[in-house]
């Protein structure tokens, strides 16, 4: 007996019907989402106008339909300039190091923060090294300008002991480049290592147990079991900082930096608010910045492309 045959058009009407309830079902979660979508309309997509400044001679009272047309005048100009070349130098100097040490201290610290078999000291100490996360830029380089200082407890202390001159840690280039390095480290090594203890959470405890079984020691356990589960998470969190290497932290530079050390110190964020905020040059800054902007869009395509094709991760 045959059966009876559906009709393509009823079929194509049940899909899209159950399409539709799907949408449906969620449209709260949809309603929820809808004033951080609104915020980032308002915050992030409508400024992006301002792009029109580079491409201008941009003088506030004639505004951007009115101020005169320049091309690319104010982009050759930053690429002739040396000192942007500096500047690119020092963002790029600052960010990669940061992405370095800030992926090794970790990965490194978790492994040993794994080997600590009592709880309350293992809670104790990952609680006082990711503390420094919560705390803003602002307050740390209050803190740290007191501490660096000439006549601060740091230069006190090498005089003392090792009977050395007072260091000048936030006014010689060397010295500042280090600082801010290490600083950034300790602000945000917790966090990360906060990632990797995650990950080692998920490892098997049967392939720790099948390991000693056979003899393997703690040394050879973290060699063949602990660092492999630790790596794809590692390469994870290294190829989507890729989009982040033109950031060296605003935040943190802008508040320890000074004329002193700008050749050393200076990155394209700080330039850029010197440029347009300051002296006023709006075209300049902003053909500056789109330029950044342009790049990091770019790198994070490609961190994303690799962290997907190494790691299998993927947001979407």
């Amino acid at each position: 007996m045959e059966g009876k045959r559906i009709p393509q058009a009823n079929v194509g009407n049940k899909l899209d019907k159950k399409r539709k309830k799907r949408y449906k079902q969620p449209w709260i979660l949809h309603f929820m989402v809808l004033p951080a979508a609104i915020m980032v309309f308002i915050f992030s997509y409508i400024p992006m106008s301002g792009i029109l400044m580079a491409f201008q001679d941009y003088k506030p009272a004639l505004g951007f339909f009115n101020s005169e047309w320049v091309g690319l005048k104010h982009f050759r100009y930053m690429w002739e300039n040396d000192y942007f070349l500096q500047i690119t130098w020092n963002t790029l100097f600052f960010a990669c190091t940061k992405i370095v040490m800030n992926l090794i201290i970790p990965f490194v610290f978790a492994l040993l923060l794994n080997e600590v078999r009592k709880m309350a000291l293992k809670r104790t100490i990952q609680t006082l090294v990711y503390l420094p996360h919560f705390l803003s830029w602002v307050t740390l380089s209050g803190i740290l300008i007191d501490i660096l200082a000439q006549t601060g407890i740091v230069n006190q202390f090498l005089v003392s002991v090792f009977g050395i001159k007072p260091i000048f840690f936030l006014g010689d280039g060397s010295w500042f480049r280090f600082t801010i390095i290490a600083s950034d480290v300790w602000k945000e090594f917790g966090f990360n290592t906060i990632i990797f203890l995650a990950a080692l959470s998920g490892i098997n405890p049967a392939l720790y147990e099948a390991a000693e079984v056979d003899g393997a020691g703690r040394w050879k356990q973290t060699m063949y079991i602990t660092i492999p589960a630790l790596i794809p998470i590692g390469i994870v969190i290294a190829t989507l900082a890729l989009g982040n290497v033109l950031n060296a932290n605003f935040d943190q530079i802008f508040n320890l930096y000074s004329p002193l050390i700008y050749q050393q110190g200076d990155i394209i964020d700080t330039f850029v608010y010197r440029e347009g905020l300051l002296s006023g040059q709006f075209s300049f800054a902003t053909a500056v910045n789109l330029f950044k902007s342009v790049i990091s869009l770019i790198l994070i395509v490609i961190s994303y492309r690799l962290a997907y094709r190494f790691a299998g991760y993927r947001i979407f």
